[in-house]
């Protein structure tokens, strides 16, 4: 009897912790579902603060140590395709460490679920992008300095808390600073005064390396005294006086509420989906978009972000010719975003979203309103009338934005990707912001200079280049894709084509579609001749009429890229010399510029991506588009320069049956 008591008991026993552990799992992932519903979900605050812990308690760290990166380690590819809702799936943290008394830098990866530390290495001779205590120690370093304060006293500045300095990534390197592997900043001055516009008043041709490992000046230059402006450049409405008069209100109303839904970070809108992360690097990324088009629920991109940007200055003075400033490499973009207001970067039917990063000390933060999303009015988006009835069907389109800004130091940049209700997908990028001020005894523009344009008086404005290179992963109809590079080629005038009129396609056997094959035959540039584009195409699907459904990447404005073979820019910014570049999909290929672009040697990012020269015919392809922007900067840039927008169309080539506006209601 005591027996079978005793085996009842230790029954009751094994069924309670079935129960409990089964209880257990399941508030576990309800829990998880709760507050991380899909594995594309940005890192909480909680969970940052949990991967800093875990490399705190495996690795000794001195207090100098940095984290300049922490972001979602990002799940494999095929497992987030194949997720579905209530299932289980792992949380991971990427993390980069710096060590500055060291001078070392390491890569961590934190198994978030079981708070362990998976992975962890030294990445050796690279520098992760500055930080703001290298700004800090800089601005100290340099105003200690003597030789500074002898070049400030030349130029009658002795009260120095009217400078300000300005913290560069040191760009080109000279033969005795790569030698050295020292974590280097470039420190400009500017000459405050009354004003809180500093911008205005650069103190020319006075350059400060700082090493940021021994806090010491690396090397100074003071190549002469050379007047700055004196006026106050403040923008605010009272230092500007009389104003334009206001435009009558204009308001934008939705009475109804929007038409787009937000779920968690997955958002749909007029057959769209996809989600949204903001990534401190990157900015904002957009993951799995998709397509309905009435019957099924297309794919169309898995992953798409801005990748690298590349400004190279035009002067060949060397406090100067150092400025080549990789914007999202060197200064994590996506943590320079900032807060947006409704009314003014956003209209007042948007809506403004969070996010959450950390700082350099590991804790996570939040910024409010750092993301925009509002539905805008685009004019007709189909109309025909119908001389003969008088009948006139037209439809009024509208596009969804979802938009961003970071300001750069004196630059401000949005990005904008919008979705149209044709299947379009676009991207416009908007420039603004202060054009970076060189200093000048000249107060009327002359012909000494060609570097640049005189804006204002003692201001001149230098030549530059602003590059963009956006990662574009397609999945069009699924992984297996192509690409082809479309051209059109006028016929000549003969028996055939009498008028000289014909355009050809590739049923009259001019040149037309020609696949790309392998990753260096599909390094390209435009070519307005031939109305050159590109067009990512299902390699394993048909159309309704028997064609391959894809998207075609439409260029907009662009230029090329100036510096000339053989400068070290060019080296270091070789995405930028070529418009598209296509590579076989491989998840630790995201930068175009590489991985450290700060300090780095020549020949990262796209150029290695590419050595290998792996086939694209029906394979998983990433497609990597660079636009460029050449500012020759004009008085009317001064003192904020109006917005100059630059972009690019992602459009359905066979990818529909037909007009996919076509059934929008009256």
């Amino acid at each position: 009897m005591i027996k079978r008591l005793k085996r009842f008991l230790w029954l009751a026993i094994a069924i309670i912790v079935v129960i409990s552990i089964s209880l257990g799992l399941m508030g576990i992932l309800t829990a998880q579902q709760s507050s991380i519903s899909h594995p594309l979900t940005s890192l909480t605050e909680a969970e940052i603060s949990t991967a800093v812990s875990v490399i705190k308690r495996e690795k000794t760290l001195s207090e100098m140590a940095a984290f300049p990166l922490i972001a979602l380690q990002e799940p494999d590819k095929e497992e987030v395709i194949k997720f579905t809702h209530g299932k289980l799936f792992q949380r991971k943290a990427f993390l980069v460490i710096y060590e500055r008394s060291q001078n070392k830098t390491y890569e961590g990866i934190v198994d978030l679920t079981s708070k362990t530390l998976s992975s962890w290495k030294e990445i050796p001779s690279v520098q992760p992008a500055i930080v703001a205590s290298d700004y800090e120690l800089a601005t100290q370093v340099v105003k200690a300095d003597p030789q500074w304060q002898k070049a400030m006293q030349r130029r009658g500045i002795t009260d120095f808390d009217q400078v300000t300095i300005s913290c560069w990534a040191p760009g080109i390197l000279s033969k005795q600073e790569e030698a050295t592997g020292n974590r280097l900043c470039r420190a400009l001055s500017y000459y405050k005064g009354k004003g809180w516009n500093y911008y205005g008043s650069p103190i020319e041709e006075v350059l400060a390396t700082v090493n940021l490992n021994t806090g010491k000046i690396a090397s100074f230059l003071d190549k002469g005294n050379v007047p700055f402006s004196k006026e106050n450049w403040n923008y605010d409405v009272k230092s500007l006086g009389k104003l334009l008069s206001a435009p009558k209100a204009l308001k934008i109303l939705q009475p109804n509420g929007a038409s787009f839904r937000i779920n968690n970070n997955e958002i749909s809108w007029q057959g769209w989906k996809f989600r949204y992360l903001m990534h401190p690097r990157s900015g904002l990324v957009l993951y799995q978009v998709t397509h309905d088009d009435g019957k099924d629920i297309r794919p169309v991109l898995y992953r798409a972000s801005l990748s690298e940007m590349v400004v190279p200055y035009g002067d060949p003075n060397p406090t100067w010719s150092f400025r080549n400033a990789f914007d999202v490499g060197e200064y994590n973009f996506g943590l320079l975003a900032n807060t947006m207001e409704l009314g003014k970067e956003i209209p007042e039917n948007g809506l403004l979203l969070d996010a959450v990063f950390a700082n350099e000390q590991g804790e996570p933060y939040k910024i409010p309103g750092v993301v925009g999303i509002y539905e805008r009015d685009r004019g007709m988006l189909w109309k025909h009338y119908e001389y003969n009835t008088q009948r006139n069907d037209v439809r009024r389109s509208r596009e969804l934005v979802i938009s961003m800004t970071a300001a750069v130091d004196n630059y401000d940049y949005s990005l904008n990707w919008i979705f149209h209700q044709d299947g379009t997908l676009e991207v416009q990028n908007e420039l603004t912001g202060i054009v970076l001020a060189q200093g000048t005894a000249a107060e009327k523009q002359s012909d000494d200079n060609s570097y640049g344009r005189l804006i204002a008086k003692n201001i001149f404005g230098v030549n530059h280049q602003h590059f963009f290179n956006y990662r574009l992963d397609f999945d069009v109809d699924g992984q297996a894709n192509s690409v082809m590079e479309m051209n059109v080629k006028a016929l000549p005038m003969d028996e055939k084509n009498p008028l000289g009129n014909a355009m050809p396609t590739a049923v009259n056997y001019a040149v037309a579609e020609t696949p790309l094959t392998t990753e260096t035959a599909a390094v390209r540039d435009l070519d307005m001749k031939s109305s050159r584009e590109w067009m990512i195409v299902s390699a394993d699907k048909k159309n309704t009429l028997g064609a391959a459904p894809g998207y075609m990447l439409m260029p907009e404005g662009n230029s090329i890229f100036f510096p000339v073979e053989g400068s070290k820019i060019r080296q270091r910014a070789e995405f930028a010399t070529h418009h598209v570049w296509v590579t076989k999909y491989k998840p630790a290929e995201l930068y175009a510029g590489g991985d450290y672009p700060n300090q780095t040697q020549p020949g990262q990012g796209l150029p290695k991506y590419i050595a290998d020269n792996e086939s694209l015919m029906g394979e998983d392809i990433v497609l990597w588009y660079t636009m460029g922007v050449t500012h020759i900067p004009r008085s009317e840039d001064w003192p904020v320069m109006p917005v100059h927008r630059v972009g690019f169309k992602l459009i359905p080539r066979g990818f529909f049956s037909r007009n996919p506006g076509i059934n929008l209601p009256e």
